[in-house]
């Protein structure tokens, strides 16, 4: 169970684009098309079309907007996904959300207020925020 837990925080997605390394710093904002993983510190926030990974020694300072989260390090920020927000074992994320669904597995931690889609709610969350 573990291993394919491990599995999955390391490789989410197969076609990740843009890698920030554990040894990196960026002081900004980090906008794509693409996928996204962080194992390194993001001063600034994420804003992604695509899915965004924020491994186990991944530090963001900002807010989120990405397809789908998947947090294993730290995050402080507001996040926003259009799919699934999973907070691992490891991670921990201290902000507000809005998500079509959330995951946290044991020892994930969560502070702050959650807002999430109604089932057969065909609107999409991303598209309603930016309307509002």
């Amino acid at each position: 169970m573990f291993g394919s837990m491990k599995k999955h925080i390391d490789n989410p997605a197969a076609d990740i684009e843009t890698i920030i390394g554990r040894n990196t710093s960026i002081t900004g904002q980090i906008r794509g098309g693409g996928n996204v993983r962080v194992e390194g510190r993001v001063d600034g926030g994420i804003d992604v079309t695509g899915d965004a990974v924020i491994g186990e020694s991944g530090i963001i300072q900002g807010d989120i907007k990405a397809g789908n989260l998947t947090v294993a390090g730290t995050v402080t920020g507001n996040v926003e996904c259009d799919g699934n927000l999973s907070i691992h074992a490891t991670g921990q994320l201290v902000g507000d959300v809005r998500v079509r669904s959330l995951n946290i597995s044991d020892g994930g931690v969560f502070r702050g207020r959650s807002d999430m889609a109604v089932r057969g709610d065909s609107a999409s969350l991303l598209s309603s925020s930016a309307a509002s």
